[in-house]
């Protein structure tokens, strides 16, 4: 099915969204759509898929023009989407989830959970998905998940499927299974829109690609166009792909971890007795495969986890047993690997989510009072500072992209007064711009003699910031190694296997 996309113009109040954007995507083709965060990319595919409805401009499919009230009418036209965010619901099965909106029924308006089923198989094994029909949503690992909003957009006909940002929560291997998926589909004739900022996946899979910036078409480009070329189209300038991050020159050892232990709600060991220390003036980054246990480790350093044996300290200073608030008060900046849930309140401002940390104490409260004229002028300082594009400090974080959430949030930590600093994930999901002023703040704060922990499934991510690098496997330590280890070799270790001399703990 071809797609073309006209004049599409969609504001919100002042702010022009959508500015008279064209696009054609061919029948079986795969066409990027490349842009930062907050260049207007969602808001066009919401617009196709029915959630929005546009100012000005026309949606066409083989040449037909459509009029969509909303994403029933953009189904029933062909056009599925896969959300960057998941629409499903956790503590139903597979093919209830499938089945949601459009349920087969016996006589008597009985549910048919037995054709629902009988769908889901039929798609898993055309794609080899692998999927239980049965099993639990909330029970899947994310890439599977995934695969399921696949099935749901395939099980309605979908003949134009559109990918919004979908391996912004993958991993490495996940993200190689999905690229192989979408060949699948483009093989079988469906027409993709993929919507994304990194430039890797692109060149791997995109047939044409279309850049916007600040929401207007600047350019097409092809797929052998180079990573500094796409990078300079997307953002309007000239954009460090990579930070220099130079010698660092550590310390002592500052954090200090031994024999740390975590369990978890069901009683499983998912951290094994590992030890690691970080020196002032260092980055570690810890990386591993989602789920071997990284994550827990992270909260356990934060007081986030409540079975912890073991013994974690600071500057020579006890932090296990200590309360969240009480670590934070001992200087630990953190920016947590969910910013949407754990990072920001999306109904605060973003003067109030600057403030979050510290909103019982001088110079924010005197006497008991908010002082609303620093916190504004605060506020108003670090939207400069960190680049967060916005209309103004009154803006509720829920409205801003994610590469400016996470930037309200890198502004919020490191503007405390720190004695470490962890960051999990601190680049899932931002565009190549958001990545450069996060990576350069990174090594400004270990340059300054902070102790820098990053947690991160990103190869490009691990091996751009570290000056070791601690792979983490089945809740164990694999090895210990120096920051220019190799891809391979870190893939390998991820994999579960150790090379000789890394100091493996697992």
């Amino acid at each position: 099915m071809k797609l073309e996309i006209r004049g599409i113009t969609k504001r919100f109040g002042a702010l022009v969204a959508n500015d008279h954007i064209d696009l054609v995507v061919e029948p079986g083709e795969i066409h990027a759509l490349l842009g930062e965060n907050g260049a207007g990319k969602s808001t066009l595919m919401n617009v196709l898929y029915g959630l929005y409805r546009a100012d000005e401009g026309d949606i066409l499919l083989d040449d037909v023009p459509q009029h969509f009230s909303g994403p029933g009418d953009a189904m029933a036209a062909g056009i599925g989407m896969v959300h960057q965010h998941f629409m499903l619901i956790p503590v139903f099965t597979v093919a209830e989830n499938v089945m949601l909106g459009h349920e087969p029924t016996k006589a008597g308006g009985r549910l048919d959970l037995p054709t629902a089923r009988a769908k889901v198989r039929e798609i898993s094994e055309r794609f080899g998905f692998d999927i239980d029909p049965d099993a639990l949503v909330e029970d899947l690992p994310v890439g599977v998940q995934q695969r399921v909003e696949i099935i749901k957009a395939l099980s309605r006909d979908a003949k134009v499927l559109v990918f919004d940002e979908p391996t912004a929560v993958l991993t490495p291997q996940e993200t190689d299974e999905l690229i192989e998926i979408m060949r699948q589909l483009k093989a079988a004739g469906t027409s993709i829109v993929f919507i994304t900022h990194k430039l890797r996946e692109v060149r791997a899979i995109a047939d044409r690609i279309t850049v916007i910036r600040l929401g207007k078409v600047v350019g097409e480009a092809s797929p052998t166009a180079s990573n500094v070329e796409l990078a300079s189209l997307m953002v309007g300038r000239a954009v460090e792909l990579t930070v220099d991050k130079g010698a660092s020159v550590p310390g002592g050892p500052a954090l200090v971890v031994e024999d740390l232990s975590v369990i978890n709600p069901r009683g499983d060991v998912v951290v094994k007795n590992v030890s690691f220390d970080v020196c002032a003036g260092e980055v570690l980054v810890i990386a591993g495969v989602q789920g071997n246990g990284q994550t827990e480790l992270t909260e356990a350093l934060l007081g986030l986890q409540e079975r912890v044996t073991g013994r974690i300290t600071l500057d020579g200073k006890p932090l296990t047993g200590r309360s969240v608030r009480q670590i934070l008060d001992a200087g630990v900046g953190f920016v947590p690997e969910d910013r949407t849930e754990d990072g920001i309140v999306a109904e605060f401002t973003i003067a109030e989510n600057l403030m979050l940390d510290r909103s019982t104490a001088a110079p924010f409260v005197k006497a008991g009072n908010l002082q609303l004229d620093y916190r504004d002028q605060f506020a108003r300082e670090k939207v400069t500072e960190f680049d967060i594009r916005t209309q103004g400090i009154d803006t509720h974080a829920g409205r801003l992209s994610g590469g400016n959430q996470q930037k309200v949030v890198l502004a919020r930590e490191l503007s405390r007064d720190l004695r470490m600093f962890v960051a999990a994930q601190p680049t899932r999901g931002l565009d190549v711009g958001s990545i450069e002023v996060v990576h350069s703040r990174i090594i400004e704060t270990r340059d300054s003699g902070i102790p820098v922990i990053v947690i991160s499934t990103e190869l490009d991510e691990v091996t751009a910031l570290a000056d070791r690098i601690l792979v983490m496997y089945r809740g164990g330590i694999i090895g210990i190694v120096p920051g220019d280890t190799s891809r391979d070799v870190l893939g390998l270790m991820m994999a579960g296997e150790a090379p000789a001399g890394t100091g493996a703990a697992a």
